[in-house]
């Protein structure tokens, strides 16, 4: 498949200006970013094409070679592309904030463990309300019995003889070189002439970790909260992942969420919609009532002011609307059917001012097959 425009797959003009390329890439990166599009299969492949693009644009030499020759000039099977070159995963927050972390400013970033996931459910009452849980981590983390390093308690790593200890080495590609992670080391900067036995040299183990976890209150559907230093370890001089545990809320029997707004459904007998009268409602904090006005049509929506739930960044609190809806009485006794008989005459003699609904109707469905009919 052929690849697209650089500059197209930025939304950049070809005059663009170093600054306006990686303002382009900001705002495109961050659209295609595969966290927040975890339920868009094709995200990854975008982000992953505007990081190439960008690794190529953001480079004076490369930039020209691309405008001169087009991607036959710069070669993406050349080291462009994968986790530890400029086209990996972690360029996109190192371009973005590196100017306010320190890095990309010289020197050889420090190793990352990768961060994790893991899916937490609540109920509805425990969101809204906040609760602590403790949750079962598995995760790689670095090895106590060589504390990390992969080699043998006693001996210590050298020095990688491909690097030289730097974990990175230069290839040249046609007009200009590409810095790369080592291939021997990994990027490491070192080797290992005699592993430790407990994790074979990895410098770290699979474990299990309980964990836990203050939910806050408000959360909703989606919302993950942040651990820092608690995702996957990597050996020695890596910094750990962090974890993120996602909400996940389950059905509720009788409320449904809406942002910090509540539903709920409340059949109510035929006699009270026609009469009125006062219905008791259930709310998160307790019972509550509203008046029900005589002739309340079926789906009318009452709102409770201040029955919903408090927004977990904000000290806005949402709203309660519950819909109100007629049941219609069955199993009837014969008695029942036979004043309902009576009623249904008295009412129907009264005309349209009982039914205005159903006078209209019957007026429209009159009015189209007369105009059907001519």
């Amino acid at each position: 498949m052929s690849k697209r425009d650089y500059y197209e797959v930025l939304g950049a003009s070809k005059t663009a200006s170093k600054a306006e390329i990686k303002k382009a890439y900001r705002k495109v990166a961050m659209k295609y970013h595969p966290d927040r599009n975890q339920d868009d299969a094709s995200a990854e492949t975008r982000f992953k094409e505007v990081q190439e693009a960008y690794a190529v644009l953001k480079d004076e030499q490369k930039r020209a070679a691309y405008d001169q020759f087009g991607h036959a000039g710069v070669d993406p099977s050349a080291g462009m592309r994968g986790g530890q070159g400029p086209g990996g995963f972690g360029d996109v927050f190192g371009d973005m904030f590196g100017d306010i972390f320190g890095g990309g400013q010289g020197g050889r970033r420090q190793a990352r463990g990768a961060d994790l996931r893991i899916r937490v459910e609540l109920s509805l009452e425990d969101a809204v309300e906040g609760v602590e849980k403790t949750i079962r981590v598995p995760r790689m983390r670095s090895c106590g019995t060589c504390d990390g390093s992969g080699a043998k308690p006693g001996t210590q790593p050298s020095s990688c003889s491909t690097c030289g200890g730097q974990g990175q080495v230069r290839m040249q590609q046609g007009f200009f070189s590409v810095q790369q992670a080592c291939p021997q080391c990994r990027g490491t900067g070192k080797q290992i002439s005699d592993p430790c036995t407990d994790c074979s040299g990895q410098g770290q183990k699979r474990e299990e970790k309980s964990l836990k976890v203050k939910i806050p209150a408000g959360v909703d559907e989606g919302d993950q909260v942040r651990l820092g230093g608690e995702g996957e370890g990597g050996g020695s001089g890596v910094i750990p992942g962090d974890l993120y545990v996602q909400v996940q809320l389950r059905k509720h029997e009788i409320f449904e969420r809406d942002g910090d707004d509540l539903n709920c459904e409340v059949p109510v007998g035929y006699v009270t919609m026609s009469l009125g009268g006062e219905l008791e409602v259930p709310t998160l904090t307790g019972r509550a009532s509203i008046k029900i006005p005589a002739g309340t049509q079926s789906n009318r929506i009452f709102r409770l002011r201040g029955k919903g739930v408090k927004n977990v960044r904000s000290s806005h609190v949402g709203d309660l609307y519950i819909k109100v809806l007629t049941e219609t009485p069955i199993n009837l006794t014969g008695e029942q059917k036979k004043l309902l008989e009576k009623f249904r005459v008295v009412l129907e003699a009264g005309g349209g001012k009982h039914s205005p609904q159903s006078s209209s109707w019957k007026d429209k469905i009159k009015s189209f097959f007369d105009d059907f009919v001519s």
